[in-house]
């Protein structure tokens, strides 16, 4: 038999095109076994296999093209009349038409029988789409986010009126009924500091009114936006703060009175329109008590760090799914890229933070569903320190994921006509949106453990996690908890010192590691029950010896083990629960 003719063209790794996302991810459908009932995860397997599809193949590609063809802001029609628009690439409305009109994700959360679901969704469910969405697109998922946030502002704290006005179009799947959101937060003058913004909301012939600017406003020409300003007279600091709800247009047709002064130009996520917004009198209409803005957007600000975190994720799953079809298609020395040793480790460094974060956005998720349709306190306090812990690490995760797997790919990897660039370029959203990395970090120590003692909730659901793993030897529990009290008390004294602030974001990351490599336990034990499968244990020793543990960099680290834990937590064999306790031993 003759050999195949090969040409130059196969000696470059072949991209990601045509695999399905949810198909090529034991680790979603296992946690998705873990945190929903059978009936829904039933109901939204074929849906979720369809998305897979779509965003390994023509939504990635849509993608491509979005981020290609930018935004275009026009200040005047063609009659030259002052009526802005900004114009859009077909790719992208594509990709709108399929988030928000084919699967709906912005109204899961609101709005029963999406994809004929006779109930609302809970978080989980929703974001095992949003995490599949957005490693192919991410700059939409920004709107989807804001769209989401704003139906749950005006659901929770509008008036019959503002409910009447705005809700049922911020959540239909109706493509020409659609209203989307956003959200104009951010000033010069109050970007992490919102105390100090300067708006002003005045009420004017039975009217509010907006004046002044807001800096950084995605999703530009949204429909509805939701914002914070400052209703005229009332005090200084985020107390003096109202929420309101602001229409793009007026009840005749005619636009508001805001103006885009311009769009950004920026790193990543271009496919979406970012802009400066100047107000000159705009109508709006408050949502809730105008003394209590800053306490209901917080509660936004949460479901958006959520999503933040699952879509970091969804960055960091893509790049490491590239690096795998890269390391498994192409020959290096005469090797699959995959069989050497140096890049085995590289992979597993790549895959250890993803899993990580997959792990923790769906413990939070759940956290979310208990604290809102169960009422559980104890689900709050464990939400409220869990969500900034996640934006956190994973976030900054994300950025240094992304640019290892580029490197995997090699240098066609900086080329944009691959996805690895774009990847890398939008990873560096994450740590940046719903506050930096400080004010994140001081948010979980200085708020949630220093002033809500939420830390405590923590401690008592991770040893509950340790308790309900009884496939995790029992050293390996023990060394665990001996962990969790560690970094508690870390977290703890970083709290209760005010010149312990500099050891905020390390008290930060301790928290996300060792929160992270017991629930990668726990999920190791429930997937080995159900279909013999312990290999999330070893991920929870790698957490602990590349995350926790201090090694000499002077000694050469020749780990017979590690090299064994590579070869089973890179192979598609289930691992054994007698396996793992005698590695672990």
């Amino acid at each position: 038999m003759n050999k195949p003719v090969r040409v130059n063209s196969d000696a470059i790794a072949p991209d990601t095109i045509g695999l399905n996302f949810y198909a090529v991810d034991p680790s979603l459908s296992d946690i998705l076994h873990i945190h929903l009932p059978d009936d829904l995860r039933r109901h939204i397997e074929p849906h979720l296999e369809r998305l897979g599809g779509l965003a390994g193949g023509r939504l990635d590609e849509c993608a491509r093209l979005a981020d290609r063809h930018t935004p275009i802001l026009h200040t005047r029609d063609k009659f030259g009349r002052d009526v802005q628009t900004i114009e859009y690439h077909p790719a992208y409305r594509e990709l709108e038409a399929a988030a928000f009109g084919e699967f709906g994700i912005h109204a899961m959360s609101h709005r029963k029988g999406v994809l004929g679901w006779p109930d609302t969704y809970p978080a989980a469910a929703k974001h095992a789409f949003t995490y599949l969405f957005n490693q192919s697109e991410f700059g939409l998922g920004c709107p989807i986010n804001v769209t989401d946030g704003a139906a749950m502002l005006v659901s929770r704290y509008g008036d019959e009126d503002v409910k009447a006005r705005f809700f049922d179009r911020l959540t239909t799947t109706d493509m020409s009924r659609l209203t989307q959101g956003a959200q104009f937060m951010t000033e010069k003058e109050g970007g992490s500091d919102v105390g100090s913004l300067t708006t002003v909301a005045r009420f004017e012939d039975g009217q509010w009114r907006l004046y002044g600017e807001k800096w950084f406003c995605s999703n530009a020409d949204a429909p509805v936006a939701t914002l914070l300003a400052r209703p005229e007279g009332a005090g200084a600091g985020t107390r003096g703060l109202g929420l309101f709800v602001m229409p793009r247009f007026l009840d005749d047709g005619s636009q508001n009175a805001y103006r885009i002064v311009r769009l950004k130009e920026k790193l990543g996520t271009r496919s979406m329109a970012s802009g400066e917004i100047k107000f000159e009198g705009a109508i709006c209409y408050p949502i809730g008590r105008l003394d209590r803005g800053f306490v209901q957007m917080a509660e936004m600000v949460n479901w958006s760090r959520l999503s933040n975190g699952v879509k970091s994720t969804a960055l960091m799953r893509r790049a490491l799914t590239d690096s795998f079809h890269v390391a498994r298609n192409r020959y290096a020395f005469g090797k699959l890229i995959v069989d050497l040793p140096l890049a085995r480790r590289q992979l597993l460094k790549l895959m250890l933070p993803v899993e990580q974060a997959l792990s923790l956005c769906f413990v939070t998720a759940d956290a979310l569903d208990r604290a809102e349709r169960q009422g559980s306190q104890d689900a709050a306090a464990l939400l409220r320190i869990l969500t900034p812990v996640l934006k956190f690490r994973s976030t900054r995760d994300a950025r240094k994921v992304c640019g290892d797997a580029l490197e995997m790919r090699g240098g066609i990897g900086y080329v944009e006509e691959f996805a690895s660039a774009r990847v890398l370029r939008d990873s560096y959203l994450g740590s940046i949106w719903e506050g930096t990395g400080n004010i994140v970090a001081l948010d979980a120590l200085t708020r949630a453990v220093g002033r809500h003692h939420a830390e405590s909730v923590l401690a008592a659901d991770l040893h509950a996690r340790l308790t309900d793993a009884p496939h995790v030897p029992q050293g390996w529990r023990d060394r665990l908890k001996g962990a969790v009290d560690r970094a508690i008390a870390l977290a703890q004294q970083v709290a209760a010192d005010g010149r312990n602030e500099a050891e905020a974001r390390r008290a930060t990351s301790v928290l996300y590691h060792v929160s992270s490599a017991v629930t990668l336990a726990w999920e190791g034990s429930r997937t080995y029950e159900r279909r013999g499968d312990a290999r999330r244990i070893l991920l929870s020793r790698l957490v602990f010896d590349h995350r926790l543990a201090a090694r000499d960099p002077f000694e050469l680290q020749h780990d017979a083990r590690e090299a064994t834990l590579a070869d089973l937590i890179l192979s598609d064999a289930p691992v054994s629960a007698r396996l793992v306790a005698e590695l672990l031993a």
